[in-house]
Order: structure tokens, then sequence, then C-alpha cells
């Protein structure tokens, strides 16, 4: 995998759809999670992320899909499918919020399923091929569709989104209308697969990914002209990348040696804890920098601005209940806590 060559890779805000498929083209096939090199998938995710955090929040969205038909599909039908309504290769993405204002509900059909509603913080709606959408069955359970974007009855509005942080990921609501689609599973293995938490750990090393550069930008500045109180947060933002770094190696060896066991407990864990270290990244930077950084370079601005955005991905407070929960459930080893 060319990840090496990221750093150099020309992604383009001015044509982020263009872009995309360049870096589709440009990594190549990446390992599926659980099969054995997990980690390497995430260094792939956390280099993406590390080179602009729009193009990780858009080409996580169409590794994920690719990950979920391999996991829902493994025949291979629905890719086949959609390589035939597209010139070259499908571009993917994953929108799977169920907020209570935006309800998309589906109808059977002779060919599959017809979807109906609103669909909220659709990332890339205006540049991908196709999505896999969350939807509401006739039974009222939660299912799984995948969309051809050129298919009757899709809208693509411009509304939704207002921030400055993460405004080039284009995350707008996605209007249906009768419009044909194909299920992806039963209704409940979105969330049900053991694939489903080894993506949300994935999320981790995006997160990772996206502080490296105001970590490095510290670094450098402290390397030209050291300040001791400056010196104490690079300190400090050094361990708790470190211990991230980790975790992350520890939570892919977890899911590689277990890949049908449930990995709630480990994506929790690792999440929280890239969460923390990123938020610590842009308290740190933004102490030791000063303004002149995220005034004046163009970069270090946009990132300083989509990541909290980025990491309001997490569930917060909510998900460090879940893992509490299961800890004290015993969800853990017993020698967990050990050397």
């Amino acid at each position: 995998m060319p990840s090496a060559s990221l750093a150099s890779f020309p992604w383009s805000a001015e044509d982020p759809a263009a872009s995309l498929r360049a870096l589709i083209r440009h990594i190549g096939d990446l390992p599926l999670p659980g099969a054995g090199r997990s980690l390497d998938r995430w260094r792939v995710l956390a280099d993406v992320a590390a080179m602009d955090v729009t193009a990780v929040k858009l080409y996580e969205g169409h590794a994920d899909a690719v990950a979920i038909l391999a996991e829902l599909d493994p025949a291979g039908r629905h890719d086949r499918m959609a390589r035939a309504q597209v010139d070259g290769a499908p571009v993917w993405a994953v929108w799977a919020a169920q907020p209570p204002d935006a309800r998309v509900e589906g109808a059977a059909s002779k060919e599959g399923v017809t979807l109906t509603g609103r669909k909220a913080w659709c990332s890339g709606a205006a540049w991908v091929t196709h999505a896999l959408v969350t939807y509401f069955d006739e039974a009222g359970d939660a299912a799984l569709a995948a969309v051809h974007m050129g298919a009757p009855g899709v809208r693509v509005t411009d509304e939704g989104w207002r921030a400055v942080g993460m405004g080039g990921t284009g995350s707008v609501d996605v209007c249906f209308d009768r419009t044909p689609a194909w299920p992806v599973g039963q209704a409940g293995a979105y969330v049900s697969r053991p694939g489903f938490w080894h993506g949300g750990a994935g999320i981790a090393a995006c997160w990772y990914g996206a502080a490296l550069p105001l970590a490095r930008a510290l670094a450098a500045a402290q390397a030209r002209r050291p300040e001791p109180h400056a010196l104490a947060h690079l300190g400090r933002v050094d361990m708790s990348l470190r211990q991230v770094a980790a975790l992350l190696r520890e939570t892919a060896g977890a899911i590689d040696q277990d890949p049908r066991g449930d990995a709630r407990t480990w994506a929790l864990r690792v999440r929280a804890a890239a969460e923390a270290a990123a938020s610590g990244v842009l308290e740190a930077a933004g102490k030791a920098l000063g303004p002149a950084p995220f005034c004046r370079d163009a970069a270090l601005a946009r990132r300083y601005a989509d990541l909290p955005i980025f990491l309001r991905q997490s569930h917060a407070e909510r998900d460090l209940a879940q893992l509490g929960h299961d800890v004290a459930r015993g969800a853990l080893l017993e020698d967990t806590w050990q050397l």
C-alpha cells in the first residue's frame, strides 16, 4: 500500500470528487478489518487523516462501505451491480445517522426496496456514485440498502450544514422519493455484525492521524526556539499520542485474533483514548504556538477548524458510560489491568 507517499498526494479542496477518485486508485485495495492486517488498514487511514481531514472523512466512508459489503454480501452481488451502473469503479459512502427529524422509510418492491424520506449528515453526497443508507423497513426495523445516486427520486440538497469546520465534506441532507435500492443483509445486520465495531475502532486511527500535523508543528517550533512551557505541552502531547498508538496496536491485534468476537469494548476504549489525545493536542498546540500559525498557515488553520467537528463523531460521555458498563459487567478479562 502506498501510504508512505500520501504526504505529497495532490488532494484538492476545490475538486474533492476527482481527488477522492484519485485517492482510492492511489491506495488500492485496503486490507479488510479483522482479516489479519487491521493495523495496516488503520495506518493508511491515519496517513490519509494526517494529509487532510476532509479527505479521510470521505475516504473512510468509501473504505467502510467496501468492508460492509464484503461482510454482508460476500458473493459480491451488490458490487457487480454498482459497477454496471458507472464508468469505472464506484465511489461509496455510508449514511447511517438516524436523527428523529430525518427518517427514511423503505417499502418492498420486485427489484428490492424503494426508499422515501430525508437522510441527514450525508458526507460527499454530491460526489459519490453509491451509498449504503440505513432505513426503517415496513416492520419498523432498521435495515441497510445500497443506493445509486443517479437513481430516480434522489435529490441532493444544500441543507443541513452550516459549520465552517469540515465544510469540505459536503455533508448535506439527501431526500429520497420512492428511490429504487437493494437491501444489504437482513434487518438489523448492519449493527449486529462483528465488523460494526471494527469500523468504529478504525475511526480512532483517523482521529489519531488527524492530530499528528498539529503535534509535528509544535515539535518543529520547539526544535527551532525552545520555550519551557511549550516544551511541557510537547511532552504531554508525545505521551498521549504514544499511549494511543500502543492501544491502537493492541486493539488491532485483539480484533485480528478474534474477528467474529464482540469488539465493542475494545472500540469504545480506543476511541475514547484517541478523542482525548486529539483534544489534548488541539489545546496544547493552541496554547504553545499562539495565534500566528492558525492565522497565517491555511492548512493548519483548516485543520484546527476541522478536527473539533470531526471528533464530535464521538458520543462522548455516553460512550464512556457504555465502556464503564462493560467493565462493571466483567466484559474484560480478569487480568486486563495487570502488567
